[in-house]
């Protein structure tokens, strides 16, 4: 379970003169573990994706993280990665959980397509995979061609190319328009031709 340390302290204060100090020796003891400043987890092994959302947000799972989870591309990703929106910067926290990074993207994309998944008696928000990809792409260097855009999406990331053929074409595409972007405006110029050939 996730605690702040003000929980902490004034669950503590009932008991020890110092709560402070007793929070310090429980972190010692292992029986708490800090997640960042601020922030213990009572639980040692707790999946970092859990963990994501608390540490900085309003954020959810995204880019090559949330790829990785709906099988899209092969490698595990060892960063937890999330969008955020209106911060300016992207934001890094490491701590013995692992590596959290926070990108942002356009406020206007930001709440669509993403899903609350539950893991036992946890929950953790992660966009879809049309919508992890478009942050993914959002996020990525200006293309400039189609072929460069099939390099990335099929050579960089390693999609494969029948598991891209099970997108929704037509949500990547009303997606797309959200970003205003080089990037995604490539991409929608991508799925029509093939919605018009009849490939979808």
């Amino acid at each position: 379970m996730l605690k702040t340390s003000f929980e902490l302290i004034w669950e503590l204060q009932s008991q020890y003169k110092a709560p402070k100090n007793k929070l310090l020796a429980l972190e010692k003891q292992k029986k708490l573990f800090k997640v960042v400043k601020g922030l213990y987890e009572t639980e040692e092994s707790v999946p970092p994706i859990l963990l994501s959302s608390a540490i900085y947000g309003p954020s959810y799972i995204s880019f090559e993280t949330a790829l990785s989870f709906w099988g899209w591309i092969p490698e595990r990703v060892e960063a937890v990665m999330s969008a955020t929106f209106g911060k300016n910067r992207t934001k890094r926290f490491e701590s013995d959980f692992g590596l959290f990074l926070y990108r942002d993207i356009p406020k206007t994309a930001f709440p669509y397509e993403v899903y609350i998944k539950n893991e036992g008696e946890r929950s953790f928000l992660i966009a879809g995979k049309e919508k992890s990809l478009c942050d993914t792409l959002y996020r990525e260097s200006p293309l400039v061609s189609e072929k460069q855009l099939r390099s990335y999406l099929f050579e960089n990331l390693r999609i494969d190319e029948s598991d891209f053929e099970t997108a929704d074409f037509r949500l990547l595409c009303d997606l797309c328009d959200l970003y205003k972007s080089t990037n995604l405006k490539l991409l929608k110029s991508f799925l029509q031709k093939k919605i018009k050939s009849g490939e979808k």
